[in-house]
């Protein structure tokens, strides 16, 4: 029996903030209510973004950016799939480090905490990669039937990185605040409800902010 739509956006939303609060350590609690007496941050609905501080203002970007990337791994699997390309790429790695590192810098950001938001941007394409190949490995009729051309998607992944990196550095306040877990995690499951993610690209989606809190 296929979920509801309405229970498909609670459990959708309990794996994007169990994730993220698992990511923090237990360090933040989160909020019965949101911030200004709004709607509990992890429910289906989520609290209006017209309640929001500023703070989530900040915040939101990050998670809408992270989910525009997170998207390119589908077609990165399929371009891959078949072919004896693997799914880890250290070289590839590297270089996108190496760059948004480079833009941190000339930002003002402070690149160690840039990388290490990028190096879980990486790992969780690749979990949402992994995924695609086990759905497309037990039920063939999935699969790919058309081959992506990489060059084009990484042109397009290297844009996202751009707007990322820009994100990260305007919000160092938003993300070293005390609210900012429960916050993302709000921001986290409006996008994946709008977005539509299933549950491995919600797991993806929660995978990629883990580190975006915090110094």
């Amino acid at each position: 029996m296929q979920p509801t739509s309405s229970l498909r956006r609670t459990l959708l939303a309990g794996v994007t903030a169990a994730a993220l609060f698992a990511g923090a350590g237990g360090a933040v609690a989160a909020p019965c209510a949101a911030p200004g007496g709004g709607a509990p941050a992890a429910t289906a609905g989520a609290p209006a973004a017209r309640t929001a501080p500023a703070p989530y203002d900040r915040l939101r970007p990050l998670a809408a950016l992270s989910e525009e990337r997170l998207a390119t791994a589908d077609a990165v699997a399929a371009a891959k799939w078949g072919t004896d390309s693997p799914i880890d790429d250290p070289a590839r790695e590297r270089q996108v480090l190496d760059a948004v590192s480079q833009q941190a810098r000339r930002l003002g950001a402070d690149p160690e905490t840039t990388v290490r938001i990028f190096r879980d941007q990486i790992e969780a394409n690749k979990v949402v990669q992994r995924g695609l190949y086990r759905r497309w490995a037990a039920d063939p009729s999935q699969a790919p039937t058309g081959r992506p051309d990489l060059a084009r998607v990484r042109q397009e992944i290297n844009r996202i990185n751009g707007e990322l990196v820009r994100a990260i550095a305007a919000s160092p306040q938003a993300r070293s605040a005390p609210g900012c877990v429960p916050w993302l995690a709000v921001a986290a499951v409006r996008v994946g409800h709008r977005r539509h993610l299933d549950v491995l690209h919600a797991v993806g989606l929660a995978r990629s902010l883990r580190s975006v809190c915090g110094d």
